[in-house]
């Protein structure tokens, strides 16, 4: 079957694979979401020639994938910025992301952890030194929250799933998905040491791919006095290759812990988060060691 035929069948994964039919593609979609928009940036990361990447840039913007954004006038630059569309191939990346290192670099095991020599490990790591693209997530209330603070160092902890009692909430063998407890205790131990962060220079932020509702609900019940961020769109996971599991068919993040700079860039990074309480204290040694005084 010729891909102009496959791309016109009755079925949307083909139709999909119309516009996304190479890995190339997939990889450009992959860089953009993480902050990558430029021609001269995205060739020196996938090492992909200048036509091929030529081409598929157009065929993108084409589909209406990507939309392009002059930033220079003389020469002509733009940046390659997602769309709408764009953005609603995250979930994909992150499903692909997702089996690709639970059965192809893994084990098959389902776990909310990983060890700390694997190639999860190394790529967590590898974003000390980068820098964070500029997002904002939904908080408690709907209402948009940057992801950092430009005044002050931001301490970002990803977690799996905090709920209130008596809500809708944890999914079927929960408890038997190694590394998924200890979110209740992660955030009760961040807010008992919020002054103690603030003191420090430094703001916290919990980020879920929970709905913001159910995030309201459980920072009411455990007064958490900082905000809790809602990923459920993926922007943050797919833009940083964070590692994911999925429990109750849900994508969801692996613990997880970022110290950012006040401007946006990692300084030091934990995971795999083995003790969540213990987490807390160790990262407020980070700060104190990083911050300058």
């Amino acid at each position: 079957m010729r891909r102009e035929d496959l791309a016109d069948a009755d079925c949307g994964i083909a139709q999909a694979l119309g516009v996304l039919g190479d890995w190339w593609t997939f990889l450009i979609v992959r860089d953009v979401a993480g902050g990558t928009t430029r021609f001269d940036a995205l060739q020196r990361e996938l090492g992909v020639s200048r036509r091929a990447l030529t081409e598929r840039l157009a065929a993108l913007v084409e589909h209406g994938v990507l939309e392009r954004r002059p930033y220079s006038q003389h020469p002509p630059r733009y940046d390659y910025l997602l769309t709408a569309k764009g953005e609603g191939l995250l979930p994909v990346l992150i499903a692909l992301q997702d089996w690709g290192t639970r059965h192809l670099m893994g084990d098959g095991e389902l776990t909310a952890t990983a060890d700390a020599a694997s190639a999860e490990a190394r790529r967590v790591h590898d974003l000390i030194g980068r820098r964070l693209p500029e997002v904002g997530l939904p908080g408690p209330d709907g209402q948009s929250v940057a992801l950092t603070d430009a005044d002050a160092w931001s301490v970002l902890y990803f977690f799996p799933g905090a709920y209130a009692p008596e809500t809708q909430g944890y999914p079927p063998g929960w408890a038997d998905i190694p590394g998924a407890r200890g979110c209740t205790l992660e955030s009760t131990t961040y807010a008992t040491r919020y002054a103690d962060f603030q003191a420090a220079g430094a703001d916290v932020r919990g980020i879920s791919t929970q709905r913001p509702d159910q995030l309201a609900d459980f920072a009411a019940h455990a007064r958490v006095p900082f905000p809790l961020l809602s990923d459920q769109d993926g922007r943050v996971a797919a833009g940083l290759l964070l590692p994911t599991f999925r429990a109750g068919g849900v994508s969801r993040f692996k613990r997880l812990t970022l110290l950012v700079d006040p401007s946006a860039v990692v300084r030091a990074v934990q995971f795999p988060v083995t003790d969540p309480a213990g987490s807390v204290d160790e990262m407020l040694d980070l700060v104190r060691e990083h911050r300058p005084a």
